[in-house]
Formats: C-alpha cells, sequence, structure tokens
C-alpha cells in the first residue's frame, strides 16, 4: 500500500474511534507528505532537547503545526500532547498523543527510518494509533479492539522463538550516563538472543513487532509520544507489552513481544536492570 493512497478504514463499531483512525490517518498522510517532500538540502537543528545530540530540526516543529491545526479544525475541544511542545486540556475527553518526527536523527542524516505517529485517547485509553512511514510507504494503524493493519493487510505478530533465536530490537537514550548503562545492558543480551537491532524510531520497531519482522523490542526513556501509537498497534496484533513486570510501558521501561517470546524477555531484562540508570 502506497504511502500516497489512504487505506479502507476496517470496521468499527464505535462511530468515534472510526471518526478519529480517519483524521489521524488524513493527519499523518499530509505530515509525512510534507516531511518526505519538503525536507530541504540544507536541514538544520533548531534546538536540543536532553543533550546537545539530542536534536529539534525545523521539520519537526513545521510537521507538528501542520498536524494539530488540522485536528483542531475538525475537532476544537480535544486536547493535545505532541513533542513539540503542542499542549492544552481540552475539554471533549479525547486526546491526541502526536511525535511528529519520531526518529529525527535518521532523518536529519536522510537516514530511511523514521516516522509520524499520531494516537487518540479517550479518558486517557489508546482508542487509535497511526504510524505513517513515508520512506516504507506503508500506513501503520489500528483501532482499539478491532485489530493492526499495514494499509489493508491485517498485522499478525512471528509465531514464538526460543529465546535464543528472538530477533530483538532497542533504543538508546542521548544522555551519555543513560547510554553507558544501555550499553551494559544490550552486552548481558547479546549473547542470549539472536541479534539485536536499533533502527533508531520507537513508533517503527513497536509496528515492525506487529508486521512480525521483530520478535521483540525494548527501550528505556520512552515519553508518550514516542509509544502511544505504536504500542496500540503491536497490541492489536497480538503482542503483549509491559514494562516491569506487573506494570505498564512506561519511561521506565517499554518491552513488546508476542506471548511466548514476551515473558523471557521481560525477565532477563529485569535481571540485567534494564528499568533504571
Amino acid at each position: 500500500m502506497s504511502a500516497d493512497s489512504p487505506p479502507t478504514l476496517p470496521r468499527s463499531a464505535d462511530p468515534l474511534g472510526a471518526e478519529l483512525l480517519a483524521l489521524a490517518l488524513e493527519a499523518g498522510r499530509r505530515a509525512g507528505a510534507l516531511l518526505r517532500d519538503g525536507r530541504p538540502d540544507d536541514l538544520a537543528v533548531a534546538r536540543t532537547k536532553s543533550s546537545p545530540i539530542d536534536v529539534v530540526t525545523e521539520m519537526d516543529i513545521a510537521a507538528e503545526k501542520l498536524i494539530t491545526g488540522f485536528l483542531a479544525e475538525h475537532r476544537p475541544d480535544d486536547g493535545f500532547l505532541g513533542e513539540e511542545g503542542a499542549s492544552s486540556p481540552g475539554s471533549s475527553g479525547v486526546r491526541w498523543v502526536i511525535d511528529p518526527l519520531d526518529g529525527t536523527v535518521n532523518y536529519l542524516y536522510g537516514l530511511p527510518t523514521w516516522a509520524v505517529s499520531i494516537a487518540a485517547e479517550r479518558d486517557g485509553e489508546t482508542l487509535v494509533g497511526v504510524v505513517e512511514a513515508p520512506m516504507r510507504r506503508e500506513t501503520y494503524h489500528a483501532v482499539l479492539g478491532g485489530g493492526a493493519y499495514a494499509g489493508e493487510r491485517r498485522l499478525t505478530v512471528r509465531a514464538p522463538a526460543p529465546l535464543d533465536q528472538a530477533l530483538i530490537s532497542t533504543g538508546f537514550a542521548y544522555v551519555q550516563t543513560r547510554r553507558a548503562r544501555q550499553a551494559e545492558v544490550a552486552r548481558h543480551l547479546v549473547p542470549r538472543v539472536r541479534d539485536i537491532r536499533r533502527g533508531g524510531s520507537a513508533a517503527i520497531d513497536l509496528c515492525d513487532v506487529a508486521a512480525g519482522r521483530l520478535d521483540g523490542y525494548y527501550e528505556r526513556g520512552l515519553n508518550p509520544w514516542d509509544l502511544a501509537a505504536g504500542d496500540l498497534i503491536a497490541r492489536e496484533a497480538g503482542a503483549l507489552t509491559g514494562g516491569r513486570p506487573g506494570e505498564r510501558p512506561s519511561g521506565e521501561l517499554v518491552v513488546a513481544a508476542p506471548p511466548g517470546v514476551f515473558e523471557p524477555l521481560q525477565e532477563l531484562l529485569e535481571e540485567s536492570g534494564a528499568w533504571h540508570d
């Protein structure tokens, strides 16, 4: 399914879910096209966040303005939580959680692994998730209880493999002290899994778990906008997601994998202390 061709929407018993999905798909398509086609040759860093290597470009900011403007036009009473500063409570019970450019460093360097991530929460529960990956020409999407899709293709996680045959992805923070600890965790994992990948976009990693391209994914230090859409897509494709044992995904730790891989991976991450610096 081309990123330029909107997917056929899955049937939803929830009219609100269908409405929010349609809006998220269109907002993601527009932002993805802006980022893909409007990237300047002299793309510059607009500012930094957690460290000098954690960057924001002018295109992150432009994409968030496009998304929030489009959504506010159609649903003016909704709230927003966006990576680049969009924050308002709203009054409708719906809040949009937006990462306008997940994988900014990849985008800055001209690497293709980046995405637009848009989720809609209703009363604190994620109802809709869309991850637009223009350079892959794929649009991942899910409505709570309605399954996960890439375009019109239903997504299903891989059949569980023994952990020592599992391909696992992760990410690293941009704060040096945390990176050093994350490297130690990865060193502990490498002999115990098939291999480790580092793609650079949490949203795409979660969708790759959903699509069966990865056996699992974990990361410490994510924000709500990094994981809201991808977490729902992974769960709707049959993955388990969580943090430390018995806890939900959070900035402390995010783990996603099919049943049978999730449990030993989570146990190994707990043993490795992946949840702390």
